[in-house]
């Protein structure tokens, strides 16, 4: 099976790569490796949704891949969702993409600036219609997620999004993968681990190495059951 990895950093997915056999590397953002039946191509674009965009859809026109999968950490606004936990994000958007108007935000909905063929968008959101079909990442905790540029670090603007969009956690690339493999027929997964609850900023109660730990464990999970 020919398979897609992407991860905005080395930092997020460098565990998991020890697991393969490495073949080559093609560019400075993407490598290519073997696990079992696998052919894996990992891609590391780098944090954010632009250079997420350029790189997956790069990629995507040199070669046909039967799954991609989006691996990464994520905050979470959701309190019954703990730090460390591994979830399928299987809704998307991008938050800030509107206009402000006083306190209101406005979307592209409410501008008239959504095109009949955005058939991606449903009220603004992704909804992963093609997912991977696979035993362990369907028995995660399914959840609705936002990509932002700037991570919410502010209590009104958590209370604002929250109000808004209802998310139970954020990213800064997602939406950006997701719209790619919806557009392109590509089952898709996106794996995201949470290092973090949304709050004002305090790397005290983060949990990289805990969110990392089973980001891993998870990943090879599903790479042996695919």
């Amino acid at each position: 099976m020919n398979v897609l990895l992407v991860s905005a950093t080395y930092l997020e997915i460098d565990p998991l790569l020890t697991q393969f056999k490495f073949i080559k590397q093609s560019n400075q953002k993407l490598r290519h490796y073997e696990f079992k039946n696998h052919h894996i191509d990992v891609l590391i674009p780098g944090v954010g949704m632009t250079f997420t965009a350029y790189w997956l859809g790069k990629t995507l026109t040199s070669k046909m891949y039967d799954v991609a999968i989006n691996v990464g950490l994520a905050g979470a606004f959701d309190d019954s969702i703990k730090t460390g936990e591994v979830v399928n994000v299987i809704v998307d958007r991008i938050s800030e993409l509107g206009a402000e108007d006083g306190e209101k935000f406005l979307s592209l909905i409410d501008m008239d600036l959504l095109e009949d063929e955005d058939f991606t968008l449903q009220n603004g959101e992704m909804i992963n219609t093609i997912p991977i079909e696979n035993t362990v990442s369907d028995s995660l905790k399914k959840v609705k997620g936002i990509t932002v540029n700037t991570t919410h670090g502010d209590d009104d603007s958590i209370e604002k999004v929250k109000r808004l969009f209802h998310p139970q956690i954020e990213t800064m690339e997602g939406a950006a993968f997701l719209y790619a493999c919806l557009l392109e027929g590509i089952p898709c997964l996106q794996l995201r681990a949470i290092s973090n609850k949304v709050e004002r900023r305090n790397k005290d109660n983060w949990n990289i190495k805990l969110a990392v730990k089973n980001l891993t464990e998870k990943s090879i999970e599903i790479l042996r059951t695919l």
